[in-house]
């Protein structure tokens, strides 16, 4: 009895003083972190020495044009778009903001990727935040999905897109894919990944989401974001789901727009919120609001970004997510039914952490903070936000190594990552339709490719053995269109490609035109999964989700029979094929 007794009493003090060990992992938090005691104290520490002005400069993420953190090439630009100064370098010490996003338009990342010119770039702008009196390094941010929206291109990794991934029903393949994502963007220097989308596509006359989901199957969409989520922080880069509530049943871009989502409910909690509520369990760094107004959570006629109903009586409250909530871009029409100086305020109270993109950096920066010194921002709120924001960027390794080496460079678009990108893509290709077996295409035929520009037909003729070709624009003439029919009369089989065919008149008519010549057409739908609900003579219908150049190499194979089309459909095609259709030869 007295052995136990001292044998307990030395399991108790083991465990005390193992519990005083600066790594000791004294509580877990509700989205499924781990917080440490050294994340805590360091933390509380930079929360007390900061001042007002660099707490409201930490909740911003914006972006700059430049190739470097002081590029005079874009000074005037800066100004004039009102980033808040003349580079990067201005902008980070008179704002102290908290991160940066980059961009192709902007000529942060350029194309093909000049990837020592961005490391520099990332390098260059974390010197100059350490420089600073709070020292807090960024977040460098950029919307890196794979496929349709992807900033980091050749000679990096491109990766098919979401609705690929979905196609080849794989969560294996989902993770890789974000794994090797993570390392290219880690060696450029960017932690944080505006990715993945965890919107459930069931409109097909979606204009911003479509491919960009995963599914119109909520449980798809939920196993294959948990996973690219787990694959993305495995690199120590911060992931983002998105787009809170959930932006898949809307036939308006909220770029341009204000989307309504009808939903009640149960469906939103069936089908909109369950992935989400996946990522949250899985321990996401960071959820993305939408710019949408969801009646059904609020009858306010807000959006989500703006709603303290959803962001935070629902997102924080009812769902416990105790992670990061960052706006979409408040530069998109969307967000913009407020004065400019009104939406970031309102953003932040209804529960964001992060003001993404402000059109105005200047006037979004100052209303902030004269929120917090009139108090319609508390201080306490403030610190809450702040908090979060640090305790990100601590778990993430950006506090302990916020810079990348040359060496990192190794490891952006190897060959085996290549490999495994062409492999997911080739797994992906799902074929619709195949009437009278045309499909492998026989090799002795003359084959005619044509289509517009946007669906890559030309790189897909290039990757054919073919008689000619001919691209037209998104948009087909009736001058494009009696070119293409006069060119195709010496073929034996025309390859259309097609890209969102369904919702383009144009592209409709030319697809009738050539089937009219009575040669058999064999569409390469290089876009949206649902072209062939306005163009249902084509004799064969081949689905890529992407015209990136990894899915135009896959199409060709499997035009030619060099690959079987295995990929199953992530979506239903209304009034054609179920979900989960697909042939093989």
């Amino acid at each position: 009895m007295a052995f136990l007794k001292r044998s307990g009493l030395f399991v108790v003090c083991f465990a005390l003083l193992f519990s005083l060990m600066p790594g000791f992992r004294v509580q877990a938090k509700q989205d499924g972190h781990w917080r440490t005691r050294a994340e805590e104290r360091w933390v509380s520490h930079e929360l007390r020495k900061m001042t007002v002005e660099e707490k409201v400069g930490q909740l911003f993420i914006v972006h700059a044009y430049g190739k470097t953190p002081e590029d005079p090439a874009y000074a005037e630009t800066n100004i004039e778009k009102g980033r808040g100064g003349t580079n990067f370098k201005e902008i980070i010490e008179k704002y102290h903001i908290g991160g940066v996003i980059y961009f192709n338009w902007s000529d942060n990342i350029g194309s093909p990727v000049d990837a020592r010119q961005v490391q520099q770039l990332s390098n260059g702008l974390q010197k100059i935040a350490l420089k600073q009196k709070s020292r807090i390094p960024l977040f460098i941010s950029t919307d890196q999905e794979g496929g349709a929206v992807a900033r980091v291109l050749e000679p990096g990794t491109v990766f098919p897109g979401k609705m690929a991934l979905g196609a080849t029903r794989s969560a294996a393949n989902a993770k890789k894919a974000a794994e090797i994502m993570a390392v290219e963007l880690k060696s450029l220097g960017i932690n944080m990944d505006f990715a993945p989308d965890l919107d459930v596509n069931v409109n097909p006359a979606n204009p911003v989401i479509g491919v960009r989901s995963y599914s119109e199957n909520p449980d798809l969409v939920a196993s294959l974001g948990t996973a690219q989520i787990a694959g993305f922080q495995s690199q120590n880069v911060a992931a983002t789901g998105k787009h809170f509530p959930g932006h898949g049943d809307t036939n308006v871009d909220s770029h341009y727009g204000l989307p309504i989502i009808h939903h009640d409910l149960k469906t939103l909690n069936d089908v909109d919120l369950k992935p989400f509520k996946a990522a949250i369990a899985s321990g996401v760094d960071a959820i993305m609001t939408a710019h949408i107004v969801v009646p059904a959570l609020d009858d306010s006629g807000l959006p989500a970004t703006l709603s303290k109903k959803i962001m935070t009586g629902l997102l924080r409250e009812k769902l416990g997510y105790d992670g990061l909530i960052v706006t979409d871009s408040l530069d998109m029409s969307g967000a913009n039914v407020l004065a400019p100086d009104k939406v970031p305020v309102a953003a932040f109270n209804a529960g964001a952490d992060i003001l993404l993109n402000p059109p105005d950096v200047e006037v979004a920066w100052n209303a902030v903070r004269n929120a917090v010194k009139t108090g319609e921002i508390s201080r306490k709120r403030l610190d809450e936000s702040v908090a979060r924001i640090l305790r990100v960027k601590y778990e993430r390794g950006i506090v302990r190594n916020p810079f990348t080496s040359e060496k990192a460079l190794r490891n952006f678009g190897t060959p085996e990552h290549l490999k495994a990108a062409q492999k997911m893509a080739d797994e992906s290709i799902t074929l619709v339709k195949n009437e009278n077996k045309i499909l492998p295409l026989n090799k002795t035929k003359k084959i005619f490719v044509t289509g517009p520009s946007v669906a890559n037909s030309s790189r897909l003729a290039d990757l054919l053995k073919i008689i000619g070709n001919t691209s037209t624009t998104a948009s087909p003439t009736q001058e494009e269109t009696a070119v293409a029919v006069e060119k195709a009369q010496n073929a034996d089989v025309i390859v259309a490609a097609a890209y969102n065919a369904n919702t383009n008149t144009a592209q409709q008519a030319f697809l009738k035109a050539l089937k009219k010549t009575g040669k058999p057409v064999v569409m390469v739908s290089m876009g949206n999964p649902y072209d062939i609900m306005s163009a249902p003579d084509v004799d064969a219908n081949l689905l890529t989700y992407g015209n990136r150049s990894v899915s135009v190499q896959s199409a060709a194979k499997a035009l030619t029979g060099e690959i079987n089309p295995g990929g199953k459909l992530p979506v239903t095609i209304p009034g054609y094929e179920p979900f989960g259709h697909g042939l093989h030869y």
